[in-house]
């Protein structure tokens, strides 16, 4: 396939930079109250969004706009190799931090960052180079599919025992996506389904907190005070926001009301405080950015390009489905955040790294 190098998507960019800009908006204002009661200062949240995420992944957005998209590539499996590591390491007690069960952080003197969110991106880059080089074996039991199983099998335990299965989800589904666009077989396909159907459910069954949250989604009724209290209040502050919202800053659902206000429950917050039209906006958006996403890649100059942007562009898409059905009601609650504008550091650099290699890809385009 010909191509030849040409400007960037700027639709795509103006999309990234709106949402991105939006959310440092909206966290400014749902943030104050929480910020105040655990920091004394009603802007901590902010300033650490504005300085360990936005910063960084300004930095890490025009690395990846400016490094030709094929350098990924290349070092896609030193990547992988780190990005296991880093998994493992939240396990240590030098560098890991635990929040209650949870052992999700690193902590390398004082910068923490969530290694899951890397993995991401960069399972996102080993993927797309490991299905072009077997491009003609893709549909190979041993060549292809043994391979692909090993590799998502390591990683899914790593990210299962933190636990973190919200995120096992998210990583999970980009894998198997791009496994499918990479040409697999469909009795494949049906094999890891099942299988991650049948894993799904044990995971569910093996701890209480998680059949919590199915019961809370099949009936929210339940227990509105205790195992359904945080989609009841966020089901309340969609209610209240009507059409056009409370007004921004008007929400009262963030004083202490609605649990992770800044986390997955922010889409809550915008349905509370600028209504229905703010949420429609909000979708609008991530539509428009999947259509500029896959066009990227189903023009792409070949297959890795491809696999790379239609990964990335899965990847921000799926999480921001699931974030808004399950915040909504329509899916189980999962505890994953809304890109672009949900609080944590590193889920927003690398999105913006990984957009910044959407665009690069762009550039050539055909």
């Amino acid at each position: 396939m010909n191509s030849r190098k040409h400007h960037y998507d700027t639709i795509l960019l103006y999309i990234v930079f709106i949402l991105v800009i939006f959310g440092i908006i909206i966290l400014s204002n749902a943030s104050l109250a929480i910020s105040q009661e655990n920091f004394g200062e009603p802007y901590y949240y902010l300033k650490h969004q504005l300085f360990n995420g936005l910063a960084v992944g300004l930095a890490l957005f025009y690395a990846g706009l400016k490094i030709d998209y094929k350098f990924w590539k290349k070092i896609s499996l030193p990547l992988l190799i780190l990005s296991i590591i880093l998994l493992l390491m939240v396990f240590s007690d030098n560098f890991g931090f635990n929040r209650g069960v949870a052992s999700r952080w690193l902590n390398f003197r004082g910068l923490m960052f969530q290694p899951a969110e890397i993995v991401k991106l960069f399972f996102i880059f080993y993927l797309a180079a490991l299905f072009e080089k077997k491009k003609k074996n893709i549909k190979d039991f041993h060549k292809g599919f043994v391979p692909f199983v090993v590799i998502l099998g390591i990683i899914s335990i790593l990210v299962a025992v933190q636990p973190d299965i919200g995120t096992l989800g998210v990583i999970a589904a980009i894998s198997i996506a791009i496994y499918f666009v990479a040409g697999a077989s469909i009795s494949h396909l049906f094999l890891i389904c099942l299988a991650g159907t049948v894993a799904l459910f044990t995971l569910v069954k093996t701890a209480s907190y998680r059949m919590d949250r199915f019961w809370a989604f099949i009936n929210p009724e339940i227990d509105p005070q205790g195992i359904s209290y945080q989609i009841n209040q966020a089901l309340i502050a969609i209610g209240a926001g009507g059409f056009w919202g409370l007004g921004y800053g008007y929400g009262q659902q963030k004083i202490f009301y609605l649990p992770e206000v800044i986390g997955d429950s922010i889409f809550a917050i915008i349905a509370e405080e600028l209504g229905f039209i703010g949420g429609v906006i909000i979708i609008f958006l991530f539509i428009l950015l999947a259509i500029r996403g896959f066009t990227i890649a189903k023009n792409a100059p070949n297959k890795f390009a491809e696999l790379t942007a239609f990964g990335i562009t899965f990847w921000i898409i799926f999480q921001a489905f699931v974030n808004i059905a399950s915040i909504s009601g329509i899916v189980p609650m999962t505890g994953i955040p809304l890109p672009f504008i949900s609080y944590g550091g590193t889920s927003l650099a690398f999105s913006l790294l990984g957009m910044g290699v959407l665009l690069n890809i762009s550039k050539y385009t055909v």
